[in-house]
This record gives C-alpha cells, sequence and structure tokens, in this order.
C-alpha cells in the first residue's frame, strides 16, 4: 500500500510524494536480483517521483528529467553534495571533490582543472597508449572473465598515467586490495564500524592508502612530472593558492575510486552489448581497422561508431549508479513537497530507461545517438551518466578518452562472446560490476 511521506504544508500548492517507506521483503528481494527490474516497479506503482527509506533515512527518488533537474542544477543552492555522499561512501573516500560544496568546491575544482587541460590529456594519452597495446596483445584467449581482467588494466593504468609510479606485483596487489576494501564499504548494509565488517574493512583501507599516497608525495612535490598525482602537487591559482598534503592525499583517493571503478564498468558494458549484438561488434571493429593502431588526441573523433556505442553503454548502464543529494531547508522539487533533511537519489538508470523519454528503452540501439534521431536532446538531463551542474564529472573527458582507446585495441586484435544464457546483472555487492564477473570466450583474429 503506498503511504504518503509526509505532510504538506497548507497554502503551499505542493503535492505530496508517495512510497512504500521501509522496502519490504518483495522490493528487498527484486533489488537484489535486479536491480532494474526494482525501479520499473516503483515507477509503475507509483509514478514519476517515489520515495523509500534507506538505512534509516527518507530518500526521494525521482525518475523522469523535470524531476531530476532541480536537484542536479540546483539553481537556487538548497541542496548539498557532502551531507549526502558523506553518508555513502565518506567511511573511505571523504573530502573528494564529489564530497564538498560551495566556495571550497569551486576553488578546489579550478585547480583540478588544471590536471585535466588538452595538453595535459595528450600526455596521458600518449602514456597509455603502449601500455593499452600491450596489455591487450597479451590478453588471455579462451575462456576469462572480462570484467575482472578490465579492472587489472585500468588499475594498472591508473597507477602509470594519474600516480607516475611502478609497483611491484605484489604492491599494487596491496594496494588494490585495499582500494576494494575502500569500495565494500560503500555497499554495506550495517553501516558501522564493526569488527569484521565493511564499514571496519574500508576504513582500514583508507589508512593504507593514505600511507601510500603520503610515501610518494615528497617526490612529487620535489620536481614536476607529468602524472597527474605531479600536476596536482604543483597547480596553483592565480592568488597563489595551492593544494595542501593532506588535500592532495584526500583527492588522490578520490580519483583512483572515480576513475578506476567508472572505467571498468563502462568498458564491461560495451563488451556485453558487443558480444550480445555482434552486428554492432562488426561494425565498430571495421571502423577500428579502418584507422592506425595508433590513436591520435585529434583522431579520436574518427570512432564514430564507437562513440554511440559508449553512449547506448552508458545510458544502459551508467557507471556512477545515483547521484545523491541532501536538503538543506524544506523545498519545492519540481511541485513536489521535500522537507529539511531529505535525501534525493537520482539514479541515471530510471531516466535512462523511462519509456516516456526513450523510445523502447531497454534494447540496445545506438543509433539513437545519431543526428537524425537524438533521442538524448529529449531534454537536457534525458541522458547524464557524468552528473551535471557545478558537480558535472571533472574527468569525463579523460573517461572517454581511456574507454575509447581500450575497446579500439580490443576490437583489433579479437572477437568475443559470452554464453547464450548469460543477461547482465549488477552484483548488489558493487556499484555497476557484473555478476559473475561477465564470462566471455575470447578468440584472436
Amino acid at each position: 500500500m503506498a503511504k504518503r511521506m509526509c505532510a504538506v504544508p497548507e497554502g503551499s500548492g505542493l503535492k505530496p510524494i508517495y512510497g512504500t517507506g521501509a522496502p519490504g521483503f518483495v522490493d528487498m528481494a527484486i533489488s537484489a536480483i535486479d536491480r532494474k527490474a526494482a525501479t520499473r516497479r516503483r515507477r509503475e506503482r507509483f509514478g514519476d517521483i517515489t520515495y523509500q527509506n534507506f538505512f534509516g533515512r527518507t530518500c526521494v527518488l525521482p525518475m523522469t528529467p523535470d524531476t531530476a533537474e532541480p536537484a542536479i542544477m540546483n539553481r537556487d543552492k538548497i541542496f548539498a553534495n557532502e551531507p549526502a555522499w558523506d553518508f555513502m561512501i565518506g567511511v573511505a573516500f571523504k573530502r573528494g571533490l564529489l564530497l564538498m560544496d560551495g566556495e571550497p568546491h569551486r576553488r578546489h575544482r579550478l585547480l583540478f582543472q588544471q590536471a585535466f587541460s588538452a595538453n595535459n590529456l595528450k600526455g596521458y594519452l600518449q602514456r597509455m597508449q603502449p601500455m593499452v597495446e600491450r596489455r591487450v596483445e597479451n590478453l588471455p584467449t579462451g575462456e576469462l572473465r572480462l570484467a575482472d581482467e578490465f579492472k587489472a588494466i585500468i588499475l594498472d593504468l591508473a597507477l602509470e598515467v594519474f600516480l607516475g609510479v611502478r609497483l611491484s606485483r605484489a604492491e599494487a596487489d596491496r594496494v588494490n586490495a585495499a582500494f576494494l576494501d575502500c569500495l565494500a564499504g560503500t555497499t554495506a548494509l550495517v553501516r558501522r564500524n564493526l569488527p569484521g565488517g565493511a564499514y571496519r574493512r574500508a576504513a582500514k583501507g583508507r589508512a593504507v592508502l593514505e600511507a601510500f599516497f603520503r610515501e610518494h608525495l615528497p617526490a612529487k612535490r620535489g620536481r614536476e612530472t607529468p602524472d597527474l598525482f605531479s600536476i596536482l602537487c604543483h597547480a596553483s591559482a592565480e592568488d597563489g593558492d595551492r593544494f595542501t598534503d593532506e588535500q592532495i592525499i584526500d583527492h588522490m583517493i578520490f580519483l583512483l575510486f572515480a576513475a578506476h571503478d567508472t572505467s571498468a564498468t563502462a568498458l564491461s558494458t560495451m563488451a556485453y552489448h558487443l558480444a550480445k549484438n555482434p552486428e554492432w561488434q562488426r561494425r565498430a571493429r571495421a571502423e577500428s581497422l579502418s584507422l592506425s593502431a595508433e590513436l591520435g588526441y585529434d583522431t579520436l573523433s574518427e570512432l564514430r561508431c564507437l562513440d554511440r556505442v559508449l553512449k547506448e553503454s552508458l545510458r544502459l548502464n551508467a557507471p556512477v549508479p545515483v547521484l545523491s543529494r541532501a536538503a538543506l531547508e524544506d523545498t519545492d522539487l519540481a511541485g513536489y513537497y521535500v522537507p529539511k533533511g531529505t535525501l534525493i537519489l537520482i539514479a541515471p538508470d530510471a531516466v535512462h530507461e523511462n519509456p516516456a523519454v526513450w523510445h523502447d528503452p531497454t534494447r540496445f540501439d545506438p543509433d539513437r545517438f545519431t543526428e537524425d534521431r537524438a533521442e538524448d536532446r529529449a531534454h537536457r538531463f534525458a541522458w547524464f551518466p557524468f552528473g551535471g551542474g557545478v558537480h558535472k564529472c571533472i574527468g569525463l573527458h579523460f573517461a572517454q578518452l581511456e574507454i575509447k582507446t581500450m575497446m579500439h585495441h580490443l576490437l583489433r586484435h579479437n572477437e568475443w562472446t559470452v554464453p547464450s544464457d548469460y543477461e547482465w546483472k549488477v552484483d548488489p555487492r558493487t556499484l555497476g560490476d557484473p555478476k559473475r564477473g561477465l564470462p566471455a570466450r575470447f578468440t584472436p583474429l
């Protein structure tokens, strides 16, 4: 039975939001099996906007561009990132750029942007390309878990391009294990620092990463090198403002999270859909084979087919499954009443598969992004896998560069299939990883 979230002030003219309160057994079971099915069930029951209680917090769930836009754009400064994201991921990724608001966020973002200038992006591409080609050529053939392979490659790229350090396999594995412990804390059901729990492991993982970055910080401060770690150490504003050591450590830990998990998820989603739709795999491969093996920064735009495949994959499985905001005061959200303290959880997938926005939304159809169809332009927030407003992903251009480069080399060297009975389902213990690590059969060309 639908319940009203709260009473609406008399005379406000605002509408109430309905939902279920605490999720029932059926809702929890459906969410654990298929997150998208749970979203469709909520839309059918409650319409464009609903609410649910998670971990003792009241959370509003907008499911259309119109209901999502006010919280994302935050033109009246009524919503805040820090209190919402700290609740979600603060145990491991506190004080990162996503967890900042107002003037501190603006100031840090301006310094951060220096690391993602066009010249630096060109340098990152030049450094990563031979490494990508080498790792792709060395991928095992036959049966493998493709998502796991992608995660390992993306981590090595992050260590090389972002950190500019060469680690032994044992040290790289130690850093990766700490990072995975941090990730586990973000999806923990018991959100307390209890012995043996995911929250405790996340806190310990955070401590390992802090010590790792602090150890390498003096060398990066000492001389400027072309990696992102060093660029942040030397970035300065016109007034001479620079990041402190602690701020750099905070940002590097968060960046490792943002760059690693999201890119690996996007690659896995693309690989799955290209396996399930072999005609698109053939089209994308023909395009990549028509270009040189080594991509230039200015030739990435020639991967037009691959660009549409990437956009459609991001639509069907946004690497960041939710954008989180907290209401700082009683407010109006697209005509609905939201009281102070409410969390707004905006799931891009809920909008990306809304049948009122997209034609046949569950079907893989990259041509919906062609100029003559342009379904993504129906609304400025019809498609927003990288968020929006002042908190739009600062590394989105790097992410697309990295993902396209990886897929370009994969297509040139291999073809792949997935088992005929395998269907993409998100592992509920992760932010967006596929269950079973995306089993695939790889065959060299």
